[in-house]
């Protein structure tokens, strides 16, 4: 019975307007981030650290401690806590230990929007896709003309055509890894 009890508690969760004040700080987003990856406890420290790095764009091991602190603090004194009273994180303030709560899953659909690399690489994608296409109609087109022997085309050998496709699609190739 204590089971029914505590479920439909947890079930309400927060209407949008509270998920997003929750969200609204990035290093709130980024222990998200990182707590999602992870079970049972894990390090209040490790966190600091990791959000540091992310914020820095860098790796843990190459963090200052000026940087680690400023990151910890805040966590520490505000962030944590907040995500704790909202019920989407166990934080032992006093062991340094966070624990994710399942409540946090009803969260992870709203950090799904935060800005990260993939959105800006879609369009550059598209882009290639749209090269790759037209490389490949070309190519079609050498070769149905070669087949009915266009003028110009009737003049490539079947290897010299080949080759002209081989390099065609080289040269898109490295141009897309290059960029």
């Amino acid at each position: 019975m204590g089971d029914e009890t505590d479920s439909p508690a947890d079930e309400p969760a927060f209407s949008k307007d509270e998920i997003f004040h929750l969200l609204q700080n990035e290093r709130r987003r980024m222990v998200l981030r990182y707590l999602r990856g992870t079970e049972g406890p894990v390090r209040m420290r490790d966190i600091a650290e990791q959000v540091a790095a992310w914020e820095h764009d860098t790796t843990v091991q190459e963090l200052t401690s000026t940087q680690r602190q400023r990151v910890y603090i805040p966590l520490y004194q505000s962030h944590l806590s907040k995500l704790d009273t909202a019920g989407i994180i166990d934080y032992q303030q006093n062991r340094g230990i966070v624990v994710r709560k399942p409540l946090a899953d009803q969260i992870d659909q709203y950090l799904q929007i935060d800005p990260s690399a993939e959105p800006t690489t879609e369009p550059s994608d598209s882009n290639w896709d749209d090269y790759y296409i037209s490389a490949t109609v070309l190519c079609y087109i050498l070769l149905i003309g070669a087949v009915i022997e266009l003028p110009f085309l009737s003049l490539l050998s079947g290897i010299a055509l080949s080759a002209s496709i081989l390099l065609l699609f080289t040269v898109l190739t490295i141009s897309r890894l290059i960029n």
